[in-house]
């Protein structure tokens, strides 16, 4: 009886859910049309990716929500996250309806950095059209910008394919919000972690550390349970700890103009930025 009367608790919260996650799916495909987003955006050195004053919200690609809308948005990216890691597009949703907070706080700490300002004055893009990959090919082995093709390379990713901010209702915090989502990628470089499912989960854990976002905690606890056991102790046991470590010991990674020190070794960076040498484990 007592497991009849909690699935009935349930299935109301159950469907809700469901309902927010499709609400999740059709924002995917009706911001598309409603709001007439390109294909592709036009290429720029150091091309804003906010402009005050645009007609259809506060910036490119926004896309206004109350809170109740925000409430479904969050619900349902979260249970369409869980249900399939590998829904990039969830995650990025869940990141910009839940972090307002920390991204305030990421705002905050790249105001007070001589860098982290420059930055937010000039809002550099890590895009494609902006990277001179060939040249970078050419650079010694151990430079940041060698590794870092060596990383899109091997494990078959670029850049552009990072979702625009939509659902941050400030111009300001969408670049922050964006120019994170655009660093993960030299994040895993400097960590030397791949893409797979280890490999994020160490990732997201120096995330939750550094940033504070929902959106990487709850990669961060969730994830392993998509591990096979021995990978999930190996984690556990010593890529997790030196993951957190590194995490809090390092400065704000947004604080970093990375498009200027890919001449600079992945070691000498790794230093400056305070995170702590990986350890020899295959991930």
């Amino acid at each position: 009886m007592g497991l009849l009367v909690r699935g009935l608790l349930l299935a109301p919260a159950w469907r809700t859910l469901r309902a927010a996650a499709a609400l999740c799916q059709g924002v995917r495909f009706a911001s598309v049309q409603a709001y007439d987003i390109p294909a592709e955006d036009p290429p720029g050195d150091h091309e804003p990716i906010l402009q005050i004053g645009d007609p259809q919200g506060l910036y490119p690609h926004h896309i206004p929500t109350n809170t109740l809308q925000k409430l479904l948005l969050s619900a349902g990216s979260a249970f369409m996250s869980l249900y399939d890691p590998y829904r990039h597009d969830m995650i990025a949703v869940l990141g910009e309806t839940t972090g307002a907070l920390a991204l305030q706080k990421l705002r905050e700490k790249m105001s007070k950095d001589l860098e982290g300002v420059q930055i937010l004055q000039e809002r550099p893009r890590i895009r494609m059209s902006n990277l001179d990959i060939e040249r970078f090919r050419e650079f010694p082995e151990g430079t940041f910008g060698r590794e870092y093709v060596r990383f899109l390379d091997v494990n078959h990713v670029t850049p552009d394919t990072r979702m625009p901010v939509k659902f941050v209702d400030d111009e300001e915090l969408a670049y922050v919000a964006q120019r994170y989502r655009e660093v993960h990628d030299l994040l895993h470089t400097l960590l030397g972690m791949p893409t797979n499912m280890l490999g994020e989960v160490v990732v997201k854990w120096f995330e939750a550390v550094q940033t504070g976002l929902p959106m990487c905690m709850l990669g961060a606890v969730f994830g392993p349970l998509r591990l096979s056991a021995r990978r999930r102790k190996m984690k556990l046991m010593e890529l997790v700890p030196w993951a957190v470590q590194s995490g809090r010991n390092a400065r704000c990674v947004l604080n970093f103009y990375y498009e200027k020190r890919w001449e600079q070794t992945v070691e000498s960076l790794r230093e400056e930025i305070g995170i702590l040498p990986p350890p020899t484990i295959k991930v």
